[in-house]
Order: C-alpha cells, then sequence, then structure tokens
C-alpha cells in the first residue's frame, strides 16, 4: 500500500502559487530569489519513493514542465524523465511531449484512491488538483519545503474551511546553506474493515522513521 504524496514549495505566509514567476504575478518568482541551489535536486528527499511511485499533475503544471524537463539530463533530471506520469485532464496530453505520460481514465480523485493501494502517488504543484484531494480526504503526506520570504499574495496552499489533522515527521534544513526548511506532515492511514472504505485517522501514535515516515 501506498501514500498520497503533496510536494509543495511554500512561502512563510503559506503561498504556493508562481514560484517561478512563470505566471508574471506581481509576487511570483519567490522560490528563485536565492539562487537555483535551494530547487534542485531532490530536496523534498523522497528517495526511492520516486523511483517506485508515480506522479501526477494537474494539466498546467504538466504542460509547463513538458517543457523544462526533457530538455534536461543528468541525475535527478533522468528520474523526472523517467518516472511514470499521469495528468488528471479532459482533453488527453501528447505522450511524446514528456515520456511516461499519459492522460488518467475517469475521474483523478478515484484514480488516487485506486493507485495508492499499489504504489505511492506524488503530486507536484497542481494546487487545484491538490484542493481536490484534500477535500476527498485522500492527502496522505505533506513535504513542504518552505523559503524564508512573506510575499502577501498569492494562493495558499489549504482552502479556507478544510480541516485535517496531521503530525509532523520530519522538521530540519532542506539544502546545505540552511536557506530552506524541509517539513513532513503524514497521518496514519487505517483500514475499515467494514467494506464501507478506508477512513484516514489522526489520533494514533506518531508515525516513527525519519523523514520518510516509514
Amino acid at each position: 500500500m501506498g501514500d498520497v504524496v503533496v510536494v509543495q514549495f511554500t512561502t512563510l505566509d503559506g503561498v504556493v502559487s508562481d514560484p517561478d514567476g512563470r505566471w508574471g504575478t506581481g509576487h511570483g518568482g519567490w522560490a528563485f530569489r536565492y539562487g537555483a541551489g535551494p530547487v534542485s535536486d531532490d530536496k523534498f528527499r523522497l528517495g526511492e519513493r520516486m523511483r517506485s511511485g508515480v506522479q501526477l499533475y494537474g494539466r498546467r503544471t504538466w504542460e509547463h514542465f513538458a517543457r523544462l524537463w526533457p530538455t534536461r539530463s543528468g541525475g535527478f533530471a533522468d528520474l523526472m524523465n523517467a518516472v511514470p506520469k499521469y495528468v488528471a485532464t479532459r482533453t488527453g496530453v501528447d505522450p511524446a511531449a514528456w515520456s511516461g505520460s499519459q492522460a488518467v481514465t475517469g475521474d483523478p480523485l478515484a484514480w488516487a484512491r485506486d493507485e495508492r493501494d499499489r504504489r505511492d502517488v506524488v503530486v507536484i504543484g497542481s494546487l487545484s488538483l491538490v484542493r481536490a484531494l484534500a477535500a476527498a480526504d485522500l492527502v496522505d503526506e505533506y513535504r513542504l519545503v518552505t523559503f524564508p520570504t512573506v510575499v502577501g499574495d498569492g494562493d495558499r496552499l489549504f482552502a479556507d474551511g478544510a480541516a485535517a489533522e496531521f503530525r509532523f515527521t520530519h522538521a530540519g534544513p532542506a539544502d546545505a546553506e540552511a536557506l530552506t526548511t524541509l517539513t513532513v506532515a503524514r497521518r496514519h492511514r487505517a483500514v475499515d474493515r467494514s467494506g464501507t472504505g478506508e477512513k484516514a485517522v489522526s489520533n494514533d501514535r506518531p508515525v516513527r522513521g525519519g523523514a520518510s515516515g516509514r
């Protein structure tokens, strides 16, 4: 059994939108004010879960990444280009645009619920999709790299009125210069044996096992 894992860059005031400035907002570009170091490689420390899991994207994030990652090579870029990628979209995708990509068939929430029974589902960016997964009680873990910046505007990760309980399993510097921090928050998911489906429970003991929570 896997987890639905959300990874996001965020500011101190919780903004996750336009980290690289590609949307031209007034607050955009905050993740690159300290150079490429804090955003390069596996800063979310997913490790083997990147290799054995699957990535899930919203349409806009996938289109942006499909323009960037195929032009890169070596190390983490090779891994990003090799892993299977699914896209929540009604219009399909061009698999040739980014290797290993295909559209989710049907409801992406049902797909994620079913897929995590087999392996980890890593959701990168894709805020609208993340909020839909959270509203459906499907997010098992958040991995957040926080930048020491307050932008005062933009979209926050958590929607108003969407309550949930998690446990911190890791908090520490995300890069060698300690410019950013990595926080991992997860919950234990218990299986409802009555046959009515899974229930996420947050009042269990804290999950142990380092940054991965395993």
